[in-house]
């Protein structure tokens, strides 16, 4: 029995779609499934779930369910769960519902909670002069 098409019509995994170290994209990604960015894209993500790795960068706006970022992401994003790993270089503006930043983070920018996301436009109002935040999660503090 091909256990692709048994897959398919029950309630499968999404799909995973990997954009390499190799790869370059400008223009706008969107996907059904997830995305693992490990290459470059200079345009807006539109996906279930996306995980940014530790040599990715991505100048756009993202729009998802999940956003995992390791790498380097300069944008706004909306996203239900947000989650800045260690070594992660962030700077653009945060709505979520979720939040979770890593010792080790470099995030810029604005955090809010949100409860209408994926609905909204993907248009992020620019950050009020002043409320900037500048987090540098870690740096010079104990190990604990």
């Amino acid at each position: 029995m091909d256990t692709s098409s048994a897959r398919a019509q029950d309630s499968s995994p999404l799909s995973v779609s990997t954009i390499g170290e190799d790869l370059t994209i400008t223009g706008n990604v969107t996907s059904k499934g997830e995305i693992h960015l490990n290459g470059q894209v200079q345009g807006d993500v539109h996906c279930v779930a996306l995980v940014l790795g530790e040599n990715a960068q991505l100048e756009g706006s993202v729009i998802a369910d999940d956003v995992m970022v390791r790498g380097h992401l300069i944008g706004s994003v909306r996203a239900l769960r947000v989650t800045l790993q260690s070594k992660s270089h962030v700077e653009g503006n945060l709505f979520h519902k979720s939040l979770a930043i890593e010792r080790g983070t470099h995030f810029e920018g604005e955090s809010r909670p949100s409860e209408d996301l994926l609905s909204s436009s993907p248009e992020v109002p620019a950050p009020v002069a002043g409320q900037k935040a500048n987090w540098n999660v870690g740096y010079g503090s104990k190990a604990e």
